[in-house]
């Protein structure tokens, strides 16, 4: 099914910033998709539009006809058109995090369910090569037992964001790619976070979590940073994994074998070094796999999205993170029960 052919999704964006951008690169490319709509009150500054009218609304919008709607709007109107979108009866992919707080996310993840429409959220670091095979290598047992999960994300201060804080922009990165590698939930958090650069909202956050599978994770994000980092190392029994989302690299570095010969050294239970292994991965766009499994789900085909009820458990952990650094204590995670239905099929009208 070729775009631009009669049984083509007929798809629309709503922001047209950063993020917009690449969005329309995407879907002006992905078979089977025709982009026929994009609206931004703020105007077009990137020239997203091309030949397609530009309109201001999301009801203006879905005049239009649409099977399905991307919204890359700052964080603070995603709940208003998410909302917007599932009235109309239109499926919709909206970037993280899916709402600015937890009430706005379950209100969204429960509309759309409730309307049988397929709901997803942007998390692009699941779909990062780098990722997704250290989760195949993980299920397959490779590392065997996992026991700690730590990443860093830091780089410089961007610009474009400013209705939310460094824990709901780039922290829910990393509280959903490590619940979903482990296939774990988030049990607790503790925190720390820091105001640097006069704004309100926190710049710099440092948190201690544990897993319900037991398994402890770390993770240090900041927009304060002239080097870009993200990087997400899992370590186990059989030795740790590595993966850089920026090169989309994984890296084993494995236990050694080699037995100690020092007698009082050998009666430590520890790992000494073994070798490592740089695998040859294909390294496909997230943005576009992402895109890909957005569309096999409107059609009805098995797609590995994020959901809008997991995208509704990470601002649930977020929001712990940030409860945690302003009362300086443990902060157990309760995640929300919402009745979900399943991702549903064949949902085009």
């Amino acid at each position: 099914m070729a775009a631009g052919s009669p049984a083509a999704l007929r798809a629309g964006l709503i922001g047209l910033g950063m993020m917009g951008r690449h969005h329309a690169r995407v879907l002006r490319s992905l078979a089977g998709v025709d982009l026929v709509a994009v609206a931004d009150p703020m105007g077009d500054p990137h020239q997203v539009a091309g030949g397609l009218d530009l309109h201001r609304s999301v009801e203006d919008l879905v005049k239009v006809g649409l099977d399905y709607c991307v919204v890359a709007v700052p964080t603070a109107y995603h709940e208003q058109i998410g909302l917007a979108l599932a009235d109309a009866g239109v499926h919709a992919l909206i970037e993280k995090p899916l709402a600015p707080d937890g009430d706005g996310a379950r209100r969204l993840a429960e509309t759309f369910a409730a309307r049988g429409l397929v709901g997803a959220v942007g998390h692009i670091e699941r779909y990062n090569p780098a990722l997704q095979h250290l989760r195949a290598r993980l299920e397959q047992g490779e590392l065997g037992s996992v026991y700690q999960v730590v990443t860093r994300r830091q780089g410089p201060f961007p610009a474009r964001i400013a209705d939310v804080g460094v824990v709901k922009d780039l922290a829910t990165h990393d509280i959903d790619l490590t619940a979903w590698v482990t296939r774990s939930r988030f049990r607790s958090v503790a925190a720390r976070t820091a105001f640097k650069s006069g704004r309100e909202f926190e710049d710099l956050v440092a948190v201690v979590g544990l897993l319900d599978d037991g398994t402890v994770t770390n993770h240090l994000v900041n927009w304060l940073s002239p080097m870009k980092e993200r990087v997400t190392i899992v370590t186990g029994e059989k030795g740790t994994f590595v993966a850089d989302t920026l090169t989309a690299d994984l890296t084993f570095h494995a236990n050694g074998t080699v037995p100690t010969q020092w007698g009082s050294l050998a009666e430590f239970r520890g790992v000494s070094e073994g070798d490592m292994v740089r695998y040859a991965i294909a390294k496909p766009e997230p943005l576009r796999t992402e895109h890909e499994a957005f569309r096999d789900a409107v059609l009805g085909k098995p797609a590995d999205i994020v959901t809008m009820a997991q995208g509704l458990a990470t601002v649930a952990v977020a929001e712990a993170v940030i409860e945690s650094s302003s009362s300086g204590r443990t902060v157990d995670v309760k995640l929300p029960e919402v009745a979900l239905q399943s991702v549903p099929t064949g949902a085009r009208a």
